[in-house]
């Protein structure tokens, strides 16, 4: 048990300082420039920075016919239509926001943003 808390204790570490690099990088004026209009209510904005949303990242896809399907067994191949070393697709309730790529850190899977969309990007993906 000891063991997996440290593993836990290094990658708690890891996001800290990624969240800190970040919270220094982006002020306040700087989120406001890119799509949340100025005359926002901070209170109101509050109200929903709390609601949880599902987080996913996409390898690649393929379609097959049931058929094919049905004979898949362990240690089966399907492939995708991606090629290796392509960057993930992050998910938010479905939606694209980011591409990444796969990094380990202390035998635990993560996901390094190398592109983020920006807010009108986003928005405009929703109409």
């Amino acid at each position: 048990m000891a063991g997996e808390d440290d593993g836990a204790d290094e990658w708690a570490d890891a996001m800290n300082e990624q969240a800190e690099a970040e919270a220094q990088a982006a002020e306040m004026e700087t989120l406001l420039e890119e799509g949340v209009p100025k005359d926002v209510d901070n209170e109101r904005l509050d109200v929903i920075l709390d609601i949880p949303v599902s987080l996913s990242m996409e390898v690649g896809r393929t379609q097959i016919p049931i058929r094919n399907l049905l004979q898949l067994t362990q240690g089966s191949v399907v492939e995708l239509d991606r090629l290796a070393g392509e960057p993930l697709d992050v998910m938010v309730n479905g939606t694209m926001i980011a591409h990444g790529e796969v990094v380990v850190v202390n035998e635990k899977y993560g996901i390094r943003l190398t592109d983020v969309m920006s807010p009108a990007e986003r928005i405009q993906k929703l109409k």
